[in-house]
């Protein structure tokens, strides 16, 4: 199974993304979304989404500040900003938390937990990539890789 991560379109969902995210069983977007990101991202494969800190209006602004998603037999706990984390992942047992915000893709582990940042697939902000994520999950394994857009 592979589940694709973006984050940060800010309304910008670029065609490079849609090519990456084709194929996914599943799409988690960490926020910051945009208006018109969800419709086009539902067409390739199921989503699930967290607001961000800019998704004021429209139907974005309806989606949650968290999701936990249990698929696969693993427990992802979705969040756009990771410094507003309210649980402590590992004493849940939470096997990814997959935020954005910071615009700066990262892969790492601690205590456990797979802490992934998707970076951003919208507009460029400093130097910084343009990227998103996949997590593939295949016989209870978690694999992440960052997929570099631009």
């Amino acid at each position: 199974m592979i589940i694709g991560l973006i984050s940060d379109t800010h309304g910008l969902l670029r065609p490079r993304a849609m090519d990456a995210l084709r194929g996914c069983s599943l799409i988690l977007h960490a926020g910051d979304i945009g208006e018109g990101v969800l419709t086009p991202l539902q067409a390739l494969a199921p989503v699930q989404a967290v607001r961000g800190n800019n998704d004021l209006q429209g139907p974005e602004a309806a989606e949650p500040e968290t999701r936990l998603v249990e698929i696969a037999g693993r427990r992802l706990y979705l969040i756009h900003d990771l410094k507003e984390l309210p649980i402590n992942p590992a004493a849940e047992r939470i096997d990814a938390v997959i935020s954005g915000h910071s615009h700066r893709p990262k892969i790492e582990t601690r205590h456990g937990v797979l802490y992934l940042n998707p970076g951003s697939a919208g507009p460029r902000r400093f130097s910084l990539p343009i990227a998103l994520a996949k997590l593939r999950i295949e016989a209870g394994e978690m694999k992440a890789e960052m997929v570099t857009l631009l």
